[in-house]
Formats: C-alpha cells, structure tokens, sequence
C-alpha cells in the first residue's frame, strides 16, 4: 500500500524518510479548527487532512495535526512578530502540552485515528531571548510559534513524552496503528 502524507511539514517527510518508508507528499488544503477541546481539535484537524484527498484504492492517507495547548487555550501558528512573541512570553517557565493527532484513511476501510500528548517545559525567557527567537524567523508556521528541533531547542528546559510528536509526527503512535510502514518483512511477522 502507497503512503500518502497529506502534509506540506518538512520535518514530518524528514522522520519518514529517516525510517525509509516509501510515500509522496500530496498536501491538503482544508479549513483548521483553531478552538476546542485540544485533542479534539487535533483528532478533527488530521482527519479533515486526510479525508479531504479521497483515497484510491492502494494508498494510505496519513492526516496530521499538532496543536499546542496552555490552560485549555490553543497556541496556533503566530501570524506576526509580535504574535510570536505573545506566544513565546505566555509559555516562558511553564510547562505546555503538545498534542498531534493522527489519521489513516484507506479507501473502503474506518479511518485509525490517535491523539499523542507530550509535556514541554520552557525555560524563563526573558526579553533578550525572546527577541533573539523571534529575528530568526523560526516562529514562522509553527505551532506555539517555536521548533524544538531546531534553534528553538534553546528554549526548553526538558520534555516528558515522545520528541518526534514535539517535531511534529508522533512516530511510535504511527508505528502503532500502521506497523506495515516499516516494510513487508514486518507486515508478514504480525
């Protein structure tokens, strides 16, 4: 079965192709929920991405979303500077949560469906590093409006659940619902 990643994410190609799974990336543009209950959110978000490309028969669509989440409020993707920093002031020396939620969709077949949660803690930021984060132009496109796995790292002081679901692919819960994308030799062990 064809993997189709339903994502323009980088980073989400960079943990496939690390794994060497085989896929194409066919972005879907579909209308986000920005409000609700965080995993809901994010449940709904990756089921409306991959639901949206109306899969053939031989293919698996793989939807994704992440969402960060601070005493129930979203934290999405900043629009602006200042946005950006808003955000960065407002999770500085708390712990978030990051949530991604997962959807497999085959043709014919009950779409899989995960939500993923892990625990960010940043470090105090003060205005010096805010400003600092924000000029690089990271923000731009991110969740919570940072990237751990890039100069955003600087910011956290520790993490308590899976790194790939801070990056944006919560691979241990994709392996979970679809253990076949790490080739035949593992779909004919199961």
């Amino acid at each position: 079965m064809k993997l189709v990643l339903a994502s323009r994410s980088p980073q989400r190609r960079a943990i496939l192709e690390r794994l060497g799974v085989d896929f194409v990336v066919r972005p879907s543009d579909i209308e986000e929920l920005e409000q609700g209950d965080p995993p809901a959110v994010a449940l709904e978000n990756a089921l409306r991405k991959a639901t949206a490309l109306a899969p053939v028969s031989g293919e698996l669509v793989l939807g994704v979303d992440t969402v960060v989440a601070l005493d129930g409020v979203l934290y999405g993707k900043p629009a602006t500077a200042d946005q950006a920093a808003a955000t960065l002031r407002a999770l500085s020396g708390r712990t978030h949560t990051v949530i991604s939620g997962l959807a497999l969709v085959a043709a014919g077949a009950q779409p899989l469906t995960q939500a993923e949660s892990t625990a960010v803690s940043f470090r105090e930021l003060d205005e010096p590093m805010i400003e600092w984060y924000v000029a690089s132009g990271e923000w731009q496109g991110r969740s919570g409006g940072y990237a751990i796995q890039q100069a955003g790292g600087a910011l956290v002081r520790r993490i308590d659940g899976d790194y790939t679901n801070v990056v944006g692919l919560p691979l241990a819960v994709l392996l979970d619902l679809c253990p076949s994308l790490l080739g035949p030799w593992r779909a004919a062990s199961l």
